[in-house]
């Protein structure tokens, strides 16, 4: 797909750490979010009011917003044979009309008054499979190919529940947030050789022969 993405943010999410008992052992986790009803800043790190309790995981510069596709919570709710509402899976922004797979890592896009960037999916681990009752469920989410995305910060703004999403500035290269979801599940070590390339900025040129690895002999 060459078009400009846009769509809009149904609502914004937010949680504060808690503290479970996993395996035996106290952990904490802060992928339990709910709506909120009114506009949230969006700062460098992370969306003002969120916590997250493992940063080497989870916030910092490069996975500061979460987003996850209303589209995909369809699927699963169907999937699943329950109805999942926004924040079920931690993520801060719950998108419409948005294919989040399809954006390209790079890409930027305007929320509300902030300007995002594309930086990863999202790669789960074992609190997700705790919050939806079963350790099965990471690796389902993996194959389901339904990541999410997970943003930077280029420009701190403010978001709120009915605001546009959109894309401001997509990339020339062609390594999409569903590609490398699906690389990362498949073969990982190519995923990370996908990510170097468009870090380098590598020539148009060049990635007709790196793509054809994706596909095999």
């Amino acid at each position: 797909m060459n078009t400009m993405a846009e769509g809009k943010i149904v609502s914004v999410n937010v949680g504060a750490v808690r503290e479970i008992l996993y395996r035996g052992r106290p952990r904490t986790t802060a992928i339990w979010k709910e709506p909120v009803a009114e506009r949230l800043p969006v700062l460098a790190e992370q969306v003002s009011g969120d916590h997250q309790a493992d940063l080497t995981v989870h916030g910092g510069w490069d996975k500061a917003v979460y987003s996850y596709a209303s589209e995909d919570y369809a699927w699963w709710s169907d999937e699943l044979g329950e109805t999942l509402g926004p924040g079920t899976f931690g993520e801060n922004l719950t998108t419409a009309g948005i294919d989040l797979s399809d954006l390209r890592i790079g890409e930027q896009l305007r929320a509300g008054t902030a300007l995002l960037e594309v930086t990863a999916p999202r790669f789960p681990c074992w609190k997700l499979g705790f919050r939806m009752g079963t350790q099965k469920f990471p690796r389902r989410f993996l194959e389901a190919a339904r990541a999410g995305t997970y943003f930077a910060v280029v420009e701190e703004g403010d978001v709120g529940a009915g605001d546009p999403i959109a894309s401001s500035c997509r990339p020339p290269h062609p390594v999409t947030v569903g590609l490398i979801a699906y690389l990362n599940h498949a073969d990982r070590e190519l995923a990370a050789l996908l990510m170097e390339a468009v870090q380098a900025g590598l020539a148009a040129s060049e990635w007709d022969a790196l793509l054809a690895k994706v596909a095999g002999p």
